[in-house]
């Protein structure tokens, strides 16, 4: 069973921030974030790669109603998906960078491979 990460914020406050997230690595392939919120971002990124891999109406209605940005969701079923066509899982890598420097949390970089 895997367990969701809580991140220090409510739901519903948690939730938008990963669309968010998910949204800005789909548009620009690459984001700066925390270490525990880049593991969270990527696992709903792979579900949404998974979704533009099966690629038919019910798949992309599930991601327009996660994704904000409908331009996105076009490019993750026209461009992105395809491009993972013959990779199982593993869409997304987690790099860390060294602390930030207000508060020393743990940086990484999120980007798709």
């Amino acid at each position: 069973m895997t367990t969701l990460r809580k991140l220090g914020r409510p739901t519903d406050h948690r939730r938008a921030m990963l669309r968010n997230q998910v949204t800005s690595l789909l548009r620009s392939g690459r984001i700066e974030t925390t270490v525990t919120r880049a593991k969270e971002t990527k696992r709903m990124t792979d579900k949404m790669i998974t979704l533009a891999k099966r690629g038919d109406l019910h798949a992309r209605r599930q991601a327009m109603s996660y994704v904000y940005d409908e331009d996105v969701v076009k490019k993750l079923f026209d461009e992105i998906g395809p491009k993972y066509e013959d990779r199982n899982g593993g869409y997304t890598r987690v790099l860390r960078l060294a602390p930030r420097r207000g508060d020393g949390a743990e940086m990484a970089i999120i980007e798709l491979v």
